[in-house]
C-alpha cells in the first residue's frame, strides 16, 4: 500500500522559512510526477508546485514564484518544498500528491496518491 506522509509544518513568523518533506512508502515513485497543494481555512484546495519524475521540469503557482522551491530525491523517495519569505496568506494545510501525468497536477485531476497534509501557520 502506497503512503505519502508530509512533515515539516509548524508555526513561523512572517518572513521566515520552512521546509516541507513528503516521504513515500510502499513503492518507489521514481516514474511519478509529484506536487504540492494547499488548502487555507474556508477556501478550496489549490495547486502550489509540481515536479517531473526526473526533477528536470518544475512549475509553481504565481503567488509563490521566487519564494518556494520544489525538489525531490528519488533515492530517498522524498519530495521537498522549501518555503522562504513566508506570508500570513501562506497559512494552510499543505498536501503532497503523486500522478503519472505532470500536466495533470496543476489542474488537480488524475491524482493517484494524496498525503494527509501538514499544517503551516504564518503569523504576522
Amino acid at each position: 500500500q502506497v503512503q505519502l506522509v508530509e512533515s515539516g509544518g509548524g508555526l513561523v513568523q512572517a518572513g521566515g522559512s520552512l521546509r516541507l518533506s513528503c516521504l513515500v512508502s510502499g513503492r518507489t515513485l521514481g516514474t511519478y510526477a509529484m506536487g504540492w497543494f494547499r488548502q487555507a481555512p474556508g477556501k478550496e484546495r489549490e495547486f502550489v508546485a509540481a515536479i517531473s519524475w526526473s526533477g528536470t521540469s518544475r512549475s509553481t503557482v504565481d503567488s509563490v514564484k521566487g519564494r518556494f522551491t520544489i525538489s525531490r530525491d528519488n533515492a530517498k523517495n522524498t519530495m521537498y518544498l522549501q518555503m522562504n519569505s513566508l506570508k500570513p496568506e501562506d497559512t494552510a494545510v499543505y498536501y503532497c500528491a503523486a500522478s503519472t501525468s505532470l500536466a495533470s497536477l496543476p489542474i488537480g485531476v488524475n491524482i493517484d496518491y494524496w498525503g494527509k497534509g501538514t499544517l503551516v501557520t504564518v503569523s504576522s
